[in-house]
């Protein structure tokens, strides 16, 4: 693995980003940007399994209104994503977003961003430049159609250019991102613009698809640019919930060793004998201790218990034998066995509830 890029330090809330920080790992809500109770509890959710920085949507005067109240409980800091307004984006500012997430192709006039750039200094927040493909200035475009501009140039001359303005105005807190939709512009993209900025990098692959799809796309690209030292903070866009984005975004930085690993699940892949939903069990009993690993911060993930969930009795014994924790599935029943021992044995609906049981008292 490459050494991490240098980049410029900087603070978003209370969350270092570039400069050697670890990476971070963002999502972005899916519900209405007016129900302060439901993002509150997306944020809460994602917070749990290990997002470090969540983006919700302004559209309007309402939904900044609404950020200002969400802020004061949120665990993690707030990006407001801006488009086509700049007033919105000085609203976001005065709700007390901790950065401001605007893109060159829509936010408006230079004067616009001036603004901007002017407030968000005065308030201390950050700005990423979000450039991307569908959202390129004119110019820009048409010579990407014309041919006489790669993806990854028009890409970084966007960004490039729209730095320029916020310096122009003293304005340094700046992160960039410069997604494509499909991976080797995605990975041309950042190669480049890490070769012209000390800024630091918003990584990942816009429009990426549904879970599987994304999930590859995402991980490929990823895998690549972090494996050369390229990018500070990531998000794995998926058409699927926030939460399933900060598991995968988790997971590719556990697998490089930017994260430290987490909870350890063995589970087969099931057959013709299993008489469980083995899917499910294994789902939940994941995310449970995904959550009591995040509740302990001064205990090291790798003494979390190793758990297997196993569809049947055929294979479940012996991995019983090799985890701390395993479930073998019955008729609609698991048999729980600790340190290889049957202890236990109990209705498939209770699996994650009754190995937490165990979890807390090894």
């Amino acid at each position: 693995m490459h050494l991490r890029t240098q980049t410029r330090t900087l603070k978003i809330g209370k969350l270092p980003v570039g400069g050697g920080a670890p990476v971070s790992v963002q999502t972005m809500a899916n519900v209405d940007p007016h129900n302060a109770a439901e993002l509150s509890a997306q944020i809460e959710r994602c917070a749990v399994l290990g997002c470090d920085l969540f983006r919700l949507t302004v559209p309007d005067a309402e939904a900044a209104r609404v950020l200002g109240e969400v802020r004061k409980t949120s665990p993690v800091p707030l990006v407001a994503d801006i488009h086509f307004d700049y007033r919105l984006a000085l609203m976001a500012i005065d709700a007390g977003c901790d950065a401001l997430r605007i893109n060159p192709g829509n936010i408006g006039s230079r004067e616009g961003v001036a603004a901007v750039a002017r407030a968000a200094k005065a308030r201390g927040a950050v700005i990423r430049i979000g450039v991307n493909l569908g959202s390129l200035e004119k110019d820009l475009a048409t010579k990407v159609r014309a041919g006489s501009l790669r993806v990854s140039q028009a890409l970084c001359a966007s960004a490039l250019n729209h730095l320029k303005l916020l310096e122009a105005e003293g304005f340094g807190d700046v992160v960039i991102s410069v997604k494509a939709s499909n991976v080797p512009d995605t990975i041309e993209s950042y190669r480049l613009l890490s070769e012209r900025t000390d800024c630091p990098l918003h990584i990942g692959v816009t429009e990426a698809g549904t879970f599987l799809p994304g999930t590859v796309r995402n991980s490929v690209a990823m895998g690549i640019l972090l494996n050369e030292g390229i990018g500070d903070t990531v998000r794995v866009s998926l058409t699927d919930q926030p939460e399933q984005e900060v598991r995968v975004g988790m997971e590719i930085l556990r697998s490089l060793a930017l994260k430290p690993p987490g909870p350890a699940i063995t589970s087969c892949p099931t057959c013709g004998r299993t008489k469980v939903d083995l899917f499910k069990a294994a789902s939940e009993v994941e995310m449970a201790l995904e959550a009591y690993s995040r509740q302990l911060p001064a205990r090291s993930a790798a003494k979390i218990p190793h758990v297997a969930v196993m569809g049947c009795v055929v294979n479940g014994p012996g991995e019983a034998k090799g985890a701390d924790i395993a479930l073998c599935g019955l008729d609609g029943e698991f048999a729980l066995f600790v340190k290889g021992e049957q202890v236990a044995r109990f209705p498939e609906n209770e699996a994650a509830k009754r190995v937490m049981e165990y979890v807390v008292r090894l």
